[in-house]
């Protein structure tokens, strides 16, 4: 087997590089405060996309700082009763893409709601001096500003809201909601679920936005990472701003955010994976402290799991 980290026994016992800001749990606690007193203002409106066993809907909330966020929403019908539901979310730069991908939890009885990331490649709102998509250079947007400006503070905020909007439906059971994506989406499915603890299932893969130094220690600034390097030859080139560079990171480092969940975790890593290295991703999983398991793919990279798909729906389906 390719080795391009450390060896899985060393894995399981890994713990993370980068540091954790000394007012983290401060941090939160006061961001999610600002997302509360935050009048969402749902809109709902029907797609033009429809299915004769579902609703579909254009789904539009408004966020922390004022975006509106859009969200696919995919209702099943004739479902008795409360049901559960999922939230999903995308890769890096991407967007919740298409419909029809996401009809097999609706055909199961559940409801999906999908988001689009500020910013990036769908319809979300972007308002941090203009609107619209920004698409790149999104986790060091605010690195040189207050670390309560981060962009990816806000964008954690909304797969909380997101969830708390989902379980606010009266046709979903607000006890069996879970939260599922790749890369980004495993990211953001792990933000989502510790601050939303109410989350019940999440079954994150290959995640993203974990321990930014052990990247940077692996020469692996590149790809989805690249704009670290970016930003140390813009505004840091003499790396001596390095040690606060990688603490302000430190607030929107899922693995300082692990221990908060709560519900039940499904993991999938790729120990060939130089995108998201393996060491990264086991540094917010070693600190989940609820039930867990992880799935291992010695030779795939940031790229398919096959049957991992049909293994997260197996998962869910539980609920």
């Amino acid at each position: 087997m390719p080795l391009i980290d450390k060896p899985l026994s060393e894995l399981y016992l890994y713990e993370g590089r980068n540091p954790k800001p000394s007012d983290h749990a401060a941090y939160w606690e006061r961001a999610l405060a600002e997302m509360k007193a935050v009048d969402p203002q749902v809109e709902l409106v029907p797609s033009e996309f429809q299915v004769p066993f579902a609703d579909c809907f254009d789904l539009y909330f408004t966020g922390v700082r004022g975006a509106r966020i859009y969200a696919k929403y995919i209702r099943p019908k004739n479902v008795p009763g409360p049901h559960p539901a999922v939230v999903q979310f995308h890769g890096y730069s991407g967007s919740s893409g298409d419909w029809q991908d996401k009809l097999g939890y609706a055909a199961l009885g559940f409801s999906l709601f999908s988001m689009d990331c500020r910013g990036q490649g769908g319809r979300s709102e972007d308002t941090g001096g203009v609107k619209g998509t920004t698409l790149n250079g999104h986790f060091i947007r605010g690195l040189n500003d207050d670390p309560d400006n981060l962009l990816f503070r806000h964008i954690f905020l909304d797969a909380a809201q997101l969830a708390g909007i989902a379980m606010s439906m009266p046709e979903v059971d607000p006890t069996r909601v879970g939260a599922f994506g790749g890369s980004q989406g495993g990211a953001l499915t792990i933000a989502c679920a510790a601050l939303e603890p109410r989350i019940k299932r999440l079954a994150p893969v290959f995640p993203f936005l974990s321990d930014y130094l052990r990247v940077w220690e692996m020469d692996l600034a590149k790809d989805a990472y690249s704009e670290l390097k970016t930003f140390f030859r813009h505004f840091d080139p003499q790396h001596k701003r390095e040690n606060d560079i990688f603490t302000k990171l430190g607030y929107i480092d899922i693995q300082h955010l692990a221990d908060r969940i709560q519900g039940e975790v499904l993991m999938a890593v790729g120990l060939s994976d130089t995108v998201c290295p393996p060491s990264t991703q086991f540094a917010a999983y070693n600190k989940i402290q609820a039930p867990k398991q992880v799935e291992i793919f010695p030779d795939f990279g940031h790229e398919h799991l096959p049957g991992f798909h049909d293994k997260t729906m197996q998962f869910f389906i539980k609920l």
